[in-house]
């Protein structure tokens, strides 16, 4: 399953997107230019400005302000990638270099600030409290979950409370921001609004449930980074739980080896342990859970092509391969 079907619906619109981005982060430091140019050129499925661009539409906003904050949310997460690869010390995204492999960690950092420092500049232009509250008030959770796993890093006893409450603010917090966000600009009733809050917040964890998933049974080229890049950094992700609590006693043991330090010399036995427990259907299935809690958000939404897109991206969110 691709993301094709988006293309007639907010096509367009994701084409501002990309202009907004590229002329808010023109710079006449060069190396702030040159490391902007390298991440945003990279690509990346913009799902959480299509997010907040589907919103919108669904709630009948015609302005322009939609692109500016679509833009403004890709660049907050573009700003929280460049400080994991560099906490993670991760050298391959989206099957290119990391910024920080090819520019070097000072680099990484600080043009991440400057995202940070930029968004803000750009919200500021919408001229709407509301709007500077969610984002902050986002951004702060996700720095909580961020600082959240690096506590939880190398503790094979994390359980699923645990690593829900982390990828609940490190990855589905902005996704609900995109959804609220696009209710705000529709001047949706606070009912609408809080329901695309909510899908935001389910696809968003279901989205995060794949990417855990796809790190043990995806393909490299694919998925555009290293197959077992987790398990390297220690992460306890919901198929090791799952695996770790139903796994023989011998499972359990290659998994807090790993997890505490064995890494990617335990690769092949975590994978077969996933297998036979069958972890990482479980962890799937728990996906679809989600997705389909997403979809239910939004059932009540007025029939649309936004609507009827916000369904299908909950989908993919799910089926995703990449």
């Amino acid at each position: 399953m691709t993301l094709d079907f988006l293309n007639p619906v907010i096509g367009s619109d994701l084409a501002a997107v990309d202009r907004v981005l590229r002329e808010s982060l023109s710079s006449d430091v060069v190396l702030i230019r040159q490391v902007a140019d390298y991440i945003i050129g990279g690509g990346g499925k913009r799902l959480r400005p299509a997010l907040l661009l589907l919103a919108a539409n669904a709630c009948g906003y015609r302005g322009r302000d939609h692109h500016t904050l679509a833009a403004a949310i890709e660049m907050i997460h573009t700003a929280t990638l460049l400080h994991d690869d560099v906490v993670d010390e991760s050298q391959l995204r989206r099957g290119h270099a990391t910024a920080n492999a090819h520019f070097g960690n000072p680099a990484a950092v600080l043009v991440g600030d400057f995202l940070y420092s930029r968004t803000f500049q750009l919200m500021v232009g919408v001229n709407r409290m509301r709007v500077l509250a969610i984002v902050a008030d986002a951004t702060n959770l996700i720095a909580e979950g961020e600082v959240l796993q690096l506590m939880h890093a190398g503790d094979p006893a994390i359980d699923e409370r645990a690593y829900f409450a982390v990828i609940e603010r490190k990855t589905a917090k902005l996704f609900e921001a995109a959804g609220r966000l696009g209710g705000v600009l529709g001047d949706s009733a606070g009912e609408c609004e809080d329901a695309l809050a909510r899908y935001g917040m389910h696809l968003g964890t279901a989205f995060q449930i794949m990417d855990d998933v796809l790190d043990y049974s995806g393909d490299a080229a694919q998925i555009g980074k290293n197959l077992g890049d987790d398990l390297g950094e220690g992460k306890m992700t919901l198929p090791l739980i799952r695996a770790l609590a139903v796994g023989t006693p011998a499972e359990a043991d290659v998994i807090r080896h790993a997890i505490a330090g064995g890494g990617l010399t335990d690769f092949a036995p975590v994978v077969a342990a996933l297998n036979r427990t069958g972890a990482l259907d479980y962890a799937r299935q728990r996906a679809k859970e989600e997705s389909d809690a997403a979809a239910a958000a939004v059932a009540g939404l007025p029939a649309s092509p936004a609507a009827a897109s916000l369904l299908q991206l909950s989908t993919f969110a799910a089926q995703r391969t990449y």
